[in-house]
């Protein structure tokens, strides 16, 4: 199965995680929105859509650039009208776009938990909402949550409790849209890194230029999402992936080729279970605190 033609349509696709799966998306030849807040560019984050755009572009891809803030409705569907006008229809949705703020009850201003319940459980449910019109009349439609497997321990909740509640957040509308709309063959997955990966907020917020060396590359998650993708939709839906495993189960066995230095140690994400996703052969990570993806 290819992507030729397909229509992707992702949030917070200008940079990161985002980006990368645009890109690979586009060396299929697809059709990718790209739908974030990134007009101008800005000082401590990398690229705007128009960059993205030409990195689509250069990857063998289409792009649209829309400026769109997810916490809005109007913008949300002004933006979903623009793609299908363009494009014909939306093939698949990639819910990417998040807020993070991992700090304690104390330590949280309800403006900062606003922002995370808007972006992250909000938005996704919205942009799912509203492309849901368009994917139920594709042939292969699916959705993809950026968020992690549905377990719900304590220490996942107990440091940052705001921000726990706003990504599983997105997991849980996985667990409820995948059996929704499971007859209409609309697939909706979620994908996790097992790893801590590169991109502004890590380097931004959590673990600076040095904690950069002991990420994976954003790739990884792409090269995942792309197997996603080509999967039948109406067979595999409702899962709870994280990326390594999924790639190793689809015959993936070299995974140095996604660090940043092959010389450094990983560094662990957050909400990875203890069971039900084992590393691939050869692959470890730091015993230490987790550091989370954006």
């Amino acid at each position: 199965m290819t992507l030729k033609g397909k229509t992707v349509f992702i949030t917070g696709a200008s940079r990161g995680i985002g980006l990368a799966i645009a890109r690979r998306c586009a060396r299929d030849g697809a059709n990718i929105v790209i739908a974030a807040k990134s007009a101008e560019p800005h000082p401590r984050l990398p690229g705007t859509i128009y960059t993205a755009a030409e990195e689509v572009r250069a990857a063998g891809g289409n792009a649209l650039p829309l400026v769109c803030d997810i916490r809005f409705e109007d913008q949300v569907e002004a933006a979903v009208a623009q793609a299908v006008a363009q494009f014909g229809g939306i093939d698949i949705l990639v819910n990417n776009a998040s807020a993070i703020f991992p700090r304690g009850v104390l330590d949280t201003p309800m403006k900062r938990y606003d922002l995370m319940q808007q972006v992250n459980t909000r938005g996704t449910y919205m942009v799912t909402q509203k492309c849901l019109p368009h994917l139920l009349k594709a042939q292969n439609p699916h959705v993809l949550m950026l968020s992690p497997p549905l377990d719900m321990a304590q220490k996942w909740f107990a440091p940052h409790t705001a921000y726990s509640i706003a990504k599983f957040g997105m997991s849980l509308c996985v667990l409820g849209m995948s059996g929704e709309f499971a007859r209409d063959g609309v697939a909706f997955n979620a994908l996790w890194p097992r790893t801590a990966i590169a991109t502004a907020a890590i380097a931004n917020v959590l673990a600076g230029e040095e904690g950069m060396k002991m990420c994976r590359k954003p790739e990884i998650l792409a090269d995942a999402a792309y197997l996603v993708f080509t999967r039948p939709a109406r067979e595999f839906t409702g899962h709870f992936l994280i990326d390594d495993t999924f790639l190793f189960e689809n015959g993936v066995t070299d995974f140095e080729p996604y660090k940043m230095d092959p010389d450094q140690p990983l560094l662990p994400d957050f909400f990875v279970p203890a069971e039900g996703y084992p590393a691939p052969p050869g692959v470890a990570v730091l015993d230490l605190p987790a550091q989370p993806a954006p």
